[in-house]
C-alpha cells in the first residue's frame, strides 16, 4: 500500500513559520497519513474537530496530556466531536510512543495522530513559530466547526501542558453561543449563566429592565430560556 505524503494546499504565498488560520475564516485543509490511516479534514464534515499538535513523542508533558484527552474522549465524543492529534514525528515514533504508553499505563490512544515530517500541515496552522528553539511544533489546538470554519484557537510553550477541561468548556460554550445566540461570561461552567449579546440598536437597548445595564443581561440558564436575573 502506497500511503500519501502530507499536503496542505498551496495559496500561491511563501510560506512563513508564524502565518496561521484566522478565526471565522474555513480551517486550511489537508491530508495526511497517521496512526489510524490517511486521515484528510474533510472526512469529518458534520463533526466538531480538537486538532492539537505536541512538540514530540517519548516526552514528559506531550505523553500526559495524550493520557488526559484520552480519559475524556467519550466526552468529546458525546459533544459530535473528533480528536486529531499532530507532531513532526514519523508515523513509527508516534505507533512505538502509543504502544509504549499502552504497556507502561494502561491507557489505549484511540484517535489518529498525524505524521507531519515534511511539516506541510503544521506550516498551514501556523504550529513552529520562526522564534521556537528547534522545529517543534508548539501545543496548539485549534477548534474547528462542523462546517469547517475556525472556531477557536490557542498556544501553549512547551514546558506547560494543556488543561483538557478547560479545552471541553470551550467547546461547549462555543457550541451554546452558536445554537443560542448567546455570549459566554468569565469563568462560565456549563449550566451557569450566560449573557444576551449586546444590542445593536437603542430601541433594543432601553427594552433592558429590573436595572441591569443593557450591555451586561444575563440569561438565567444555559438553555436558552429568556428568563433574566439581576445581579
Amino acid at each position: 500500500m502506497t500511503l500519501p505524503e502530507n499536503r496542505a494546499p498551496f495559496d500561491g504565498m511563501a510560506p512563513s513559520a508564524n502565518v496561521g488560520p484566522k478565526l471565522d475564516e474555513p480551517a486550511p485543509l489537508f491530508t495526511a497519513r497517521t496512526t489510524l490511516g490517511t486521515c484528510a479534514l474533510e472526512d469529518y464534515r458534520g463533526q466538531w474537530v480538537v486538532l492539537f499538535s505536541h512538540p514530540a513523542d517519548f516526552t514528559p508533558v506531550c505523553t500526559s496530556e495524550f493520557i488526559a484527552f484520552q480519559n475524556a474522549l467519550p466526552e468529546f465524543e458525546a459533544l459530535n466531536c473528533a480528536l486529531i492529534g499532530l507532531s513532526v514525528d514519523s508515523v513509527y515514533s508516534h505507533i512505538a510512543w502509543l504502544e509504549s504508553i499502552e504497556a507502561k499505563f494502561d491507557v489505549k490512544i484511540t484517535f489518529p495522530v498525524i505524521e507531519d515530517v515534511s511539516m506541510a500541515v503544521s506550516t498551514a496552522y501556523g504550529m513552529i513559530h520562526e522564534r521556537s528553539s528547534s522545529t517543534a511544533t508548539v501545543r496548539s489546538v485549534f477548534i474547528i466547526d462542523p462546517n469547517g470554519i475556525l472556531k477557536a484557537l490557542t498556544h501553549y510553550p512547551l514546558t506547560v501542558g494543556r488543561s483538557v477541561n478547560e479545552l471541553l468548556r470551550l467547546l461547549k460554550g462555543l457550541q451554546l453561543s452558536e445554537r443560542e445566540s448567546v455570549a459566554i461570561p468569565a469563568e462560565w461552567q456549563p449550566g451557569g449563566e450566560v449573557l444576551y449579546n449586546a444590542p445593536c440598536l437603542f430601541n433594543d437597548a432601553i427594552k433592558a429592565h429590573d436595572g441591569q445595564a443593557w450591555y451586561f443581561r444575563k440569561v438565567a440558564n444555559d438553555t436558552g430560556e429568556q428568563d433574566e436575573v439581576t445581579s
